[in-house]
């Protein structure tokens, strides 16, 4: 199986067991990477909740994904995409996760309704 990029949302889903989690399979986690920007999205939302800092970055790792530093080339692709998606309110991590989808022209998991209906070039599954 191919690398499947996970948007902040799935990460959430999958630690607080909310509904959809059960999609992101053992095989679909074991290949998943994670933009940066995404990781940081996840530390944020658990720290912001009362985690500790520390415990937080624990639990934003937790699901094995692999971390990928965000890149210009990244950023490009996030800042090209503003057009396209703008209808659909997405913000920066959303951009950046799917900036990182297509260049490693993977699948994309995310609970985030809205990206349904988005054209970018990769598959792209809302998991709920």
């Amino acid at each position: 199986m191919n690398e499947a990029v996970l948007d902040a949302s799935a990460i959430l889903a999958v630690l607080f067991q909310e509904p959809g989690a059960e999609k992101l399979t053992d095989e679909i986690l074991q290949n998943a990477v994670v933009s940066t920007v995404n990781l940081a999205e996840v530390h944020s939302k658990l720290v912001k909740m009362g985690h500790g800092p520390n415990d937080a970055w624990v639990d934003a790792h937790s699901l094995g994904a692999t971390a990928e530093m965000y890149t210009s080339k990244h950023a490009r692709i996030a800042g090209d995409l503003i057009t396209s998606t703008k209808k659909y309110g997405l913000s920066l991590g959303d951009r950046s996760c799917l900036a990182l989808a297509i260049c490693l022209n993977a699948e994309v998991y995310t609970t985030e309704q809205s990206w349904r209906n988005l054209n970018v070039g990769v598959p792209i599954h809302v998991i709920r």
